[in-house]
């Protein structure tokens, strides 16, 4: 909970592929005719592998290159009759005869010929074209010394690749191949690697990244394709909150506003005055709550468990001093705990209580709300009214995040790489912490006055923003447009704190000044009332 004022204790208060030769074509042109009647019966249209007709209703799909696709798709999922049958009816080959040569000569182990093939196969960039040599002429090296043929191999270096003069570091690293046999070891170079068809498909697969997609087909273009229509579908649907699982070819992917969780599913009511905090653990089990009545609860499915800030037990004390601690979080593995104190410092133990760091910046001035990215390189906290302090612990660098505002809370996205700052002025800013701080997004419409509100991430990819609010409702936007989608009643006191569920992400818990924490679900369950007697759980299918 974030502290305002140095003189107040923390309240919530706020003041102010290559396995095909076997399909490659002995004449090397076009594939051998499949014996089918359907083929048969069917007219053979001329040769338009030139040709700019389109198809589609916009029509800026080339029928061709369309074509040449789903024939490398048939190809690449082992229908080599299909794919020969669909270059010789639609007469638009794969690949030129050429380029057929090339690729069995490679395949082969053909390296000289393979080399000459390559000026004929329309690659017009002389760069290209020497970084395509260097790699076949490399493989026929490592063969050669392999082989043991050392005088070949540095006949080879010598001759071949040097007088390229492109990756000379990669030429002294080959010549010391020649003297000692560990820098096979160095270079990631096995015998495995430099023998028979494995090796050599994987100089196919390294060949066909470097030529041009015109020249030679890419492998699996056409599930890339798909795959980025799939992303864009998935982009634009504003409530999805699915797995990949769920999208599908044969339909245009939209998620229902049914996908976001907004019908009360439990009443959680064994806190005796208003819950300011809550939070989910990592694998989601378990959810945390503290309240003014101090107590802090962990709720594991329908079990409780309770400690009382005076009487519980305590497994170890952690302290300075004469200072005291405002606000305090784990390390990423558990393994340590840092605070901030109440002289303006940040302090690290492990969790023996011995001290491991402790840190007072130049700029700093309060710190209360803390967060520590997953490589425990960065601790992020709140160390002046409208001031984000982002400490580099290993490169000793600060830097702050200015608001316009003054700050009451933050949450730290799952990926590292985003805060969401909640202000004083009823707004709620995400800013992108990558290299210096930005901007990306506003989120308006819940209402702030006088208490701390926090807000989360949430959802599949962290595509939501939820929020309370001092309405008694629970906010959530669309995280890129900044939409307001769903704002969910059901309390009867200011909504204080919320978090999303990071495993099930159809779960959200709110946590309000009424004594309850409400557990949120999708709005198609239909859960009979039951009460139980540890804690009062209700479970319901309303608002209330």
């Amino acid at each position: 909970m974030g502290v305002i004022e140095d003189i107040e204790p923390p309240l919530k208060r706020v003041k102010g592929p290559l396995e095909e030769s076997k399909s490659l074509p002995e004449d090397h042109s076009t594939a051998e005719p499949v014996s089918c009647s359907l083929g048969d019966q069917m007219a053979r249209p001329l040769n338009s592998q030139g040709d700019e007709e389109t198809i589609g209703s916009k029509g800026v799909i080339k029928k061709a290159e369309f074509i040449k696709i789903i024939t490398r798709a048939l190809y690449s999922l082992g229908y080599d009759k299909s794919g020969a049958l669909l270059e010789e009816e639609s007469g638009i080959t794969l690949h030129t005869s050429a380029v057929n040569l090339f690729m069995q000569q490679v395949t082969d182990g053909k390296w000289d010929d393979s080399v000459a093939t390559l000026q004929l196969i329309g690659v017009s960039d002389e760069a290209i074209v020497k970084s395509a040599s260097f790699l076949i002429l490399e493989q026929k090296f490592l063969e050669l010394l392999k082989m043991e043929k050392v005088t070949a191999a540095l006949g080879t270096l010598r001759n071949e690749i040097a007088p390229l003069r492109i990756n000379l570091n990669r030429v002294h690293e080959l010549a010391a191949c020649v003297i000692s046999p560990l820098q096979y070891v160095k270079l990631g170079v096995s015998g495995k690697d430099t023998e028979g068809t494995k090796s050599r498909s994987k100089i196919l697969e390294k060949l066909q990244k470097l030529l041009p997609a015109a020249v030679m087909i890419p492998e699996k273009r056409l599930e890339h394709l798909v795959e980025r229509a799939l992303d864009v579908q998935r982009g634009a649907c504003m409530f999805h909150n699915t797995s990949d699982s769920v999208l599908s070819l044969y339909s245009d992917h939209q998620c229902e506003k049914n996908q976001i969780p907004s019908q009360t599913l439990q009443m959680l009511q064994a806190h005796n005055d208003e819950v300011w905090f809550l939070q989910f653990s990592h694998n989601g089990k378990y959810l945390a709550s503290s309240s003014k009545d101090q107590s802090a609860i962990i709720w594991e499915e329908e079990v409780i468990r309770r400690w009382d800030a005076n009487s519980g037990e305590c497994l170890h004390v952690y302290e300075k001093s004469g200072i005291g601690l405002i606000s305090c979080g784990w390390f990423p593995d558990g393994k340590g705990i840092f605070a901030g104190m109440t002289d303006r410092s940040i302090c690290l133990w492990d969790l023996d209580g011995r001290d491991l760091e402790c840190w007072k910046g130049q700029r700093t001035l309060r710190i209360s709300d803390m967060a520590i990215t997953d490589d425990g390189k960065r601790i992020i906290s709140i160390c002046r009214e409208s001031a984000i302090l982002l400490l580099d612990r290993e490169a000793k660098f600060e830097r702050l995040i200015e608001e316009v505002d003054m700050i009451t809370s933050f949450s730290l996205s799952e990926d590292n790489k985003f805060l969401l700052v909640n202000l004083i002025n009823q707004e709620i800013h995400l800013w992108n912490i990558e290299g210096d701080p930005k901007l990306v997004s506003k989120y308006k419409g819940h209402k702030r006055t006088r208490f701390v509100i926090r807000s989360c991430f949430g959802g599949f990819g962290q595509t939501f923003i939820a929020s309370g609010s001092e309405d008694s409702q629970v906010y959530i936007w669309n995280r890129c447009s900044g939409d307001l989608l769903v704002a969910l009643p059901g309390h009867s006191g200011a909504v204080n704190c919320v978090s999303w569920n990071p495993v099930n992400l159809h779960m959200l818990a709110s946590a309000s000044d009424d004594r309850t924490i409400r557990i949120w679900g999708l709005d198609n369950l239909n859960l009979k009332t039951r009460d139980h007697c540890n804690g009062a759980i209700h479970h319901c299918n309303g608002s209330s």
